[in-house]
């Protein structure tokens, strides 16, 4: 009896997180279906992505992204310290591989808000990850929230309207799809999926 108690001690130390990946068109909602997701889930912790992009405004280094030089990420790609990463609006992004595996060892689950071709990088990777796409319930809708954030250029605009109508072919390669047309039920189905998987 005492012999099977600290067995299953040890096997409760060793039991590693989950991984979530949470993507989508911008303006589609993540952030803040992941903030909402993050606030209310115990044992779940973001991982910050790397970006070269410079922040915008009321972002700060190391809360929303770490923002780093073209030529360190270069070299974090040439050093294969990445477990994903990809070029987006003139800009790179990734995950450091470290990162994520420290809090999956240390029994967290792990989410990472990236794009779809990093989230597709992961998946191919690390096949037990769940994949989560944010949709929207059309481009229209999308172009008005994105006009909204007034953010965006026209060109960056139309470049992120593009990019969304390519990202949301590829929804169909997730294990689950969110239509955030109402935020109260998108971040119930969210939530639903981080703590029943």
């Amino acid at each position: 009896m005492h012999r099977k108690n600290q067995g299953a001690v040890a096997e409760h130390r060793m039991k590693t997180g989950k991984l979530f990946v949470l993507s989508g068109p911008s303006g589609a909602g993540k952030g803040t279906l992941r903030e909402h997701a993050l606030n209310d889930i115990p044992n779940l912790t973001y991982s910050i992505s790397c970006t070269t992009r410079h922040p915008r405004d009321g972002e700060t280094d190391g809360i929303e992204y770490r923002f780093i030089s073209r030529e360190k990420f270069k070299e974090g790609i040439s050093q294969n310290l990445f477990l994903e990463y990809a070029h987006v609006h003139e800009d790179f992004y990734g995950t450091l591989k470290q990162d994520v595996m420290n809090e999956l060892n240390a029994g967290k689950n792990v989410l990472l808000e990236i794009d779809v071709q990093g989230a597709l990088q992961v998946k191919a990777k690390m096949p037990e990850a769940l994949l989560v796409f944010v949709d929207v319930p059309s481009v229209e809708e999308l172009e008005r929230r994105l006009r909204n954030r007034h953010t965006e250029s026209e060109e960056s605009l139309s470049v992120r309207l593009k990019n969304a109508i390519i990202e949301r072919e590829q929804k169909d390669k997730y294990d689950y799809v969110i239509v955030n047309d109402d935020l109260e039920n998108a971040s119930k189905e969210l939530k639903e999926i981080f703590t029943k998987s």
